[in-house]
């Protein structure tokens, strides 16, 4: 008994020993994993914070194409919610006093060149021949003007009779657009009886997207056989005068007036976006409230173009060296960077909402900012803050914080993400070799500038954002 008993002792020491290491094993290997994740935490929260640090190494660490911003942004765990705030809007949309037109005063007549005498072509260019001398005319404000833009007879972006007809009623329009299929239309909300029955709410597709939201989604007809989704009036532009697709969905949104041309006041929206405060509510806070005919808001990390340029490089979303080539024109044209003594609050906007009374001045900045983005690149950010420089004090407009402006809309994201291979081309040769030109926009870049910009150097540009 007493040696079964001894035995029985050391044979249960030996499974309380098992025991004991296999708690331990168990714990060291949770310790580990738990020190391996707070580690990798700290090293994600290290890389992170490099980007907004001011010392030169470490905000260099995640600025060469982070991988890991990359990665951590595919799954949307790096993006910060969006920086909203509180609208100062009026209570009740019944309630507003719509206000008497603002009278033109400094430009009172303007009109639009529709045929380049120059030009025999049958199917010629949308944004047409605008030669150096008619650009710098253009910016000449005189009380009578007549200027390029866009809608060259027999240039494309052409209507269907029943939508030219349909938009003849409409004095305030909500727009918006999409093309290449990259979106569904996104139903606004908040929207009063009111506003409903005062606006248009027209979203400009091409067949392409007309196509792919009748795949998507309900499309009813009336019996004039206007389409609809939902609210929104699909307007299908046929004939379309860019091949890329950027540059045709700047047509309606910058081309507002000339798209519509009985409208008063517009209220643009990109295609991805879901509206969330009344129309009625927009106007009279960005606009009438002010007296101010043109309003958009404030980039939400650049103010300066030449940083928002070397952001584009950085991201890829157009040739570079046609981008610096965009700058060196500005620059050489007396656009200086962004600073605080300047009377804007930035030089880039963020251009996803625009919002218009279309008087002679808000619609002449229009067609030069237009036939900015026609002549160089199709990013409209950079060109918006140069216009507004060389017309000086005449377009009395409004720079809204960037927190009102993610407060006006819930974003979604594109059905696919868009890219053309001229966006990857690092040099002019290879664009050439290579055939990526286009041939019918941003011309003004291959055409001989009438000044030398070969020893033309860029303001240098201090990344103040990871933006990108």
């Amino acid at each position: 008994m007493a040696r079964r008993s001894k035995g029985g002792g050391a044979e249960g020491d030996g499974m309380r020993m098992q025991v004991v290491w296999r708690k331990g094993a168990v714990w060291l290997v949770l310790v580990s994993a738990i020190a391996w994740a707070l580690l990798v935490i700290l090293a994600l929260a290290f890389h992170l914070w490099s980007c907004n640090s001011d010392v030169p190494f470490l905000s260099a660490l995640c600025k060469k194409d982070s991988k890991v911003l990359y990665a951590l942004d595919s799954i949307r765990s790096s993006s910060k919610p969006l920086h909203r705030c509180p609208i100062p809007v009026a209570d009740d949309p019944d309630s507003i006093t719509i206000p008497k037109r603002t009278p033109n005063t400094i430009v009172k007549r303007l009109s639009y060149i529709t045929v380049d005498k120059q030009d025999k072509d049958p199917s010629p260019l949308f944004g047409g021949h605008q030669s150096w001398k008619q650009r710098e005319d253009s910016f000449k404000l005189n009380a009578t003007m007549k200027v390029h833009c866009g809608f060259m007879k027999n240039s494309g972006a052409d209507m269907d009779d029943v939508d030219v007809k349909y938009i003849q009623k409409c004095k305030f329009v909500v727009a918006s657009g999409i093309f290449d299929g990259y979106d569904i239309p996104h139903q606004p909300s908040n929207i009063s009886i009111r506003s409903q029955k005062l606006f248009c709410f027209l979203m400009v597709v091409d067949e392409v997207s007309l196509d792919f939201i009748e795949k998507n989604t309900t499309v009813k007809f009336d019996k004039a056989g206007g389409k609809w989704v939902g609210i929104w009036r699909l307007i299908t532009l046929h004939r379309l005068p860019f091949d890329e697709p950027r540059r045709n969905g700047k047509v309606p949104k910058i081309l507002t007036h000339r798209l519509f041309p009985q409208a008063w006041y517009s209220i643009w929206i990109d295609g991805k976006m879901e509206l969330i405060v009344d129309p009625l509510l927009i106007l009279e806070r960005y606009l009438w409230r002010g007296k101010y005919t043109f309003a958009v808001a404030v980039h939400k990390h650049h103010r300066s173009i030449y940083e928002e340029g070397d952001a584009i490089k950085r991201r890829k979303r157009y040739a570079r060296p046609l981008v610096d080539l965009q700058m060196k024109m500005y620059y050489h044209e007396g656009m200086e960077p962004w600073n605080p003594k300047k009377r804007m609050p930035s030089d880039v906007p963020e251009g996803a909402v625009l919002i218009r009374e279309h008087t002679t001045m808000s619609d002449l900045f229009s067609c030069l900012w237009f036939n900015e983005v026609n002549l160089f690149t199709p990013r409209d950010q950079l060109s918006f803050g140069y216009v507004v420089y060389r017309l000086g004090d005449a377009l009395k407009f409004f720079m809204f914080p960037n927190c009102e402006y993610n407060s006006l809309f819930i974003l979604h994201r594109h059905t696919r993400e868009h890219s053309s291979k001229v966006e990857w081309a690092k040099t002019i040769d290879e664009i050439v070799k290579k055939g990526l030109k286009e041939s019918k926009g941003g011309l003004g870049l291959w055409t001989p500038y009438p000044a030398d910009l070969s020893s033309a150097e860029l303001p240098s540009v201090k990344r103040t954002s990871p933006a990108g």
